[in-house]
């Protein structure tokens, strides 16, 4: 690449305005870890009026898997993590997938060698060093097939020592090679992180890091420091397992002559106090908590919490209210640890949050899953679920007895608080079938005012009334709504066969 081409790309940076990525690679489903780190880059740009931009970092092509950008485009569309610049919708330094940008890492690797910052590494292959990135953007593989190395200690590289004019004639009579950053001896290099604060590292502790592989395509490092540049990221998110590498991200910029970002980093996210949260050990993905009945809006509000705290008591904020109270130096440097009970929790709460017409619109799938019969109206039986799921796949196990009565156990007429015994409901149900087999009107209201109005007639408590036609009408004895309820949903001709089903078996017994 000539001087011109590098002056180009330079101008081409925009400046002036808060700019942060989400930089995952397109590795699979959306995890915990990345989806937290992708809100947080985007809090830290939107709340100064900034740029949040998604950069798919696929250099990877032994872990690529097919489909996973357009997942990974869906799951922040779903958040409301709503990207300013990106692959699908372009911008002012496209592309922003980093296979689309190949021809722009060998020039600046080259410009490396020239400044005798690199060097072009001839040696032959031997084992395989991980590359440091997963699918999230948040944590570093383990054993993921990078770029070989040679066969003895990389302190004691020869390559290192030959003289550039050397190593480009090597390479411009096509002899394989790789570019090595030159990594000082001597001296120290400092990392200053807004959570981590000045981190210090020798400088002899630090490795010559493979920046262009002999594929062509660049390391992670390697074309992470290039395009947060040419892209004019200001404020760089990231995981606390690269706290090692920044040494050599900075010595990288310091060769550019760049400035450097401002690095944000969280620390992980764990199942319990020792372990990582881990797709491998079968932890959940943000489409497995979907799936599992979450609410994309509890599940960002609670991602939002492992490992940022807003002050004082209050745990339940909107995307928008993250924007306004949301700060770097409320992140911790501790690890956070994901309960699964919590966010039940956050969930439930957000479902009672709701308004009935909201929530009937999301339950409904679910409801329909298991009641299939026209005559159920699926707004009321919502309505009677909303106070009483905490999940929505708690629904349909909840109601699959409007769909069809349950065979259940006689022994459930006998309740002690509600002072009902078999002879008792027996009778109970006898007297209730004849009084709303005659009631003009089937409404909730009608129902409720009958039933009450028939227990006080019998001088027994509501309960004793109530509990007896629960049991007969559905056939357990935990119910979201109570008798009233769920006579009015089943209507008038099926609530009046399951309590002759149910006087007729009590009938039986009691002769």
């Amino acid at each position: 690449m000539d001087k011109n081409r590098f002056e180009e790309l330079e101008k081409k940076i925009p400046r002036g305005k808060v700019r942060s990525r989400f930089a995952p690679s397109p590795t699979g489903y959306m995890h915990v870890g990345g989806l937290r780190t992708a809100l947080y880059a985007y809090l830290i740009a939107k709340k100064d009026n900034g740029t949040f931009i998604l950069r798919i970092e696929d250099t990877d092509t032994a872990r690529f898997v097919e489909g996973a950008t357009e997942i990974i485009i869906k799951t922040l569309g779903d958040a409301g993590l709503h990207y300013d610049e990106g692959p699908d919708i372009g911008g002012p330094v496209a592309p922003y997938t980093q296979s689309e940008r190949r021809e722009l890492y060998r020039p600046y690797a080259e410009l490396l060698c020239e400044k005798k910052a690199a060097y072009y590494c001839f040696c032959e292959k031997q084992e395989k060093q991980g590359d440091g990135k997963q699918g999230d953007g948040s944590s570093a593989s383990q054993g993921e097939a990078e770029e070989p190395s040679p066969c003895f200690p990389i302190e004691d590289d020869p390559c290192r020592d030959l003289s550039y004019e050397s190593s480009k004639s090597r390479v411009d009579n096509g002899e394989q090679f790789v570019v090595r950053m030159k990594a000082p001896r001597e001296g120290e290099t400092t990392v200053i992180d807004a959570v981590f604060g000045e981190v210090t590292t020798q400088n002899k502790t630090l490795d010559d890091m493979i920046l262009l592989k002999r594929d062509g395509l660049p390391t992670y490092n390697f074309a992470n420091v290039v395009d947060d540049h040419l892209m004019g990221i200001t404020h760089v998110m990231r995981g606390s397992e690269y706290i090692s590498s920044a040494p050599k991200y900075n010595l990288l910029y310091k060769a550019f002559d760049w400035e450097i970002p401002e690095y944000i980093t969280v620390s992980p996210i764990m199942r319990d106090a020792t372990h990582k949260l881990s797709k491998r050990h079968g932890d959940p993905t943000y489409d497995d908590l979907l799936n599992q009945g979450f609410l994309p809006d509890a599940v960002l509000n609670y991602v939002a919490l492992l490992g940022w705290s807003p002050g004082g008591e209050r745990e339940k904020f909107t995307l928008e209210e993250m924007l306004e109270i949301f700060t770097i130096s409320g992140i911790s440097k501790s690890p956070a640890i994901f309960d699964i009970e919590k966010l039940t929790y956050f969930n439930a709460e957000y479902i009672r949050a709701m308004s009935q017409e909201e929530f009937a619109n999301i339950a409904k799938p679910y409801i329909k899953s298991v009641i299939k019969k026209e005559s159920i109206p699926i707004d009321a039986v919502a309505c009677i679920l909303q106070a009483r799921c905490e999940k929505l796949t708690d629904i349909p196990e909840k109601i699959d007895f409007f769909e069809a009565l349950p065979d259940y156990d006689l022994e459930l007429f006998v309740h002690k608080k509600s002072k009902t015994d078999k002879q008792i409901s027996l009778v109970m149900l006898k007297t209730a079938g004849e009084s709303l087999n005659k009631l003009p009107d089937w409404t909730s209201e009608s129902i409720h005012d009958l039933l009450i109005s028939l227990a006080l007639k019998l001088n027994v408590k509501n309960a004793t009334l109530m509990w007896p036609l629960r049991i007969a009408t559905a056939g357990k004895a935990v119910t979201p709504g109570g008798a009233v309820e769920i006579c009015f949903i089943l209507g008038r001709e099926e609530t009046l066969r399951r309590i002759d089903i149910a006087i007729e078996k009590l009938t039986l017994i009691s002769d």
